[in-house]
């Protein structure tokens, strides 16, 4: 068959709902401000799906210096590869607070977060090696274990009797092929808002020979006594070997960051494809990032705001029965029985009729019959914000009991 008339009979799970769902429920417009209170359609809403977590975003101080950076250097400066001409003083400097505020000896700055931990994996095994992952790794974990030409092993997630089986395993083949064992895991879940049991799979190193990779992209500024992560949260900082994280979230921005060993760091300098063979991170975002970092050391403020409204949005919405699952992080999964006419009947009358805007995931992400409302809390929400939504979700979920949206499915129009 022809490639293009294969991709025009099967547009794919999320692609074959475009018609209906495209500008309003997928690749919908926010406009305005970066803020809680936003404009869609034409209409104020109330938004909770901005990872946005620490309000960087639109904090004075990162808006001057982004500008400033900007008018001063562009965005072409510096041109070329780091390895070949676009290495800085500047992109050097944020490497090294990187590495000092997560505890590790030395950091690599990265361009985007989802191909940097996918290249990170990419180089970091052979075919030699095994990969154990948890199996409700983001998606850029996935597509990175997926380039391994050696075995894999995935376990349920958090579950970690499976997870030493599965180093049983790994153990057994790689004393076959001579390699190692790379073990990769979150710190906070994207979409279940837990975190990895960091603690247990530490702890099973005194009984296997492995490496620990941690994706702490929700964990980064959230999590931990100073915000430096999950693993600071835990108290397993040297027990977990490379620590990743992106810019987009915490330092709302564009790049990211692995931090670990000088060894480890300089090897993935050397031999990191995708950083080797592409442009240099702007001058602008480098400097930006460097003003979010020092805010995120020096104002604890931003971190206590954040919780401040997590734990009276969390706690408000459990109150009235709402199932949050397992989250222990800002992360705000609200989980409801529905199906996909439920789940946009729903939506609509969420953002239309109480002007409060959250994701909504449906099958396959979650399994057939949940409706999964994803609230990202953020230091700039407030209290009123908070009670606001409670009662948008009291009165949503009512109407869902009722079966009130199943009726009114076909009459929800988008356009």
């Amino acid at each position: 068959m022809d490639i293009f008339d294969r991709i025009s009979a099967n547009r794919g799970p999320l692609g074959s709902h475009s018609h209906y769902a495209h500008g309003y429920f997928t690749f919908p417009k926010l406009e305005g401000e970066i803020k809680p209170r936003m404009t869609f359609r034409g209409k104020e809403v109330l938004t909770w799906s901005l990872n946005n977590y620490l309000g960087l975003a639109n904090h004075p101080e990162v808006r001057r210096v982004d500008g400033e950076a900007a008018a001063e250097w562009g965005m072409g400066y510096p041109m070329g590869a780091r390895i070949m001409s676009g290495n800085t003083s500047y992109h050097e400097q944020l490497e090294s607070e990187l590495a000092d505020f997560i505890q590790k000896p030395a950091a690599l700055l990265l361009n985007f977060g989802y191909q940097g931990i996918l290249s990170t994996i990419d180089s970091l095994v052979t075919r030699h090696d095994a990969i154990v992952y948890d199996a409700e790794s983001h998606a850029c974990i996935i597509d990175g274990v997926r380039l391994h030409q050696g075995k894999r092993f995935v376990y349920p997630h958090n579950d970690t009797e499976s997870l030493e089986k599965q180093l049983q395993r790994a153990t057994r083949l790689t004393q076959e092929t001579g390699g190692g064992i790379l073990v990769i895991t979150e710190g906070v879940f994207g979409m279940s808002g837990n975190m990895g049991k960091l603690r247990e799979i530490v702890a099973l190193k005194e009984k296997y020979a492995f490496r620990l990779l941690l994706d702490d992209a929700h964990g980064f500024g959230t999590m931990g006594t100073t915000g430096a992560g999950t693993a600071e949260e835990l108290g397993v900082t040297d027990g977990v070997d490379l620590i990743f994280s992106t810019f987009a979230k915490s330092m709302a921005s564009i790049g990211a960051f692995v931090a670990g060993t000088e060894s480890v760091i300089e090897y993935l300098r050397y031999n990191m494809r995708s950083q080797i063979f592409a442009k240099s991170l702007p001058m602008p975002l480098v400097i930006g990032a460097l003003k979010r970092l020092e805010l995120l050391r020096t104002q604890p403020e931003l971190k206590e705001n954040l919780w401040t409204v997590v734990r009276a949005l969390q706690s408000g919405l459990r109150e009235k029965g709402f199932n949050l699952g397992t989250t222990q992080s800002p992360v705000t999964p609200v989980l409801l029985a529905g199906e996909i006419p439920d789940a946009t009947a729903l939506t609509f009358d969420l953002r239309e009729n109480h002007a409060i805007f959250c994701s909504i995931v449906v099958y396959p992400v979650v399994p057939k019959g949940v409706i999964m409302l994803r609230l990202i809390p953020t230091a700039v929400h407030t209290l009123a914000d908070v009670q606001a939504t409670i009662a948008a979700f009291e009165a949503v979920a009512a109407k869902l009991d009722k079966g009130l949206y199943s009726k009114a499915a076909a009459t929800v129009q988008t356009a």
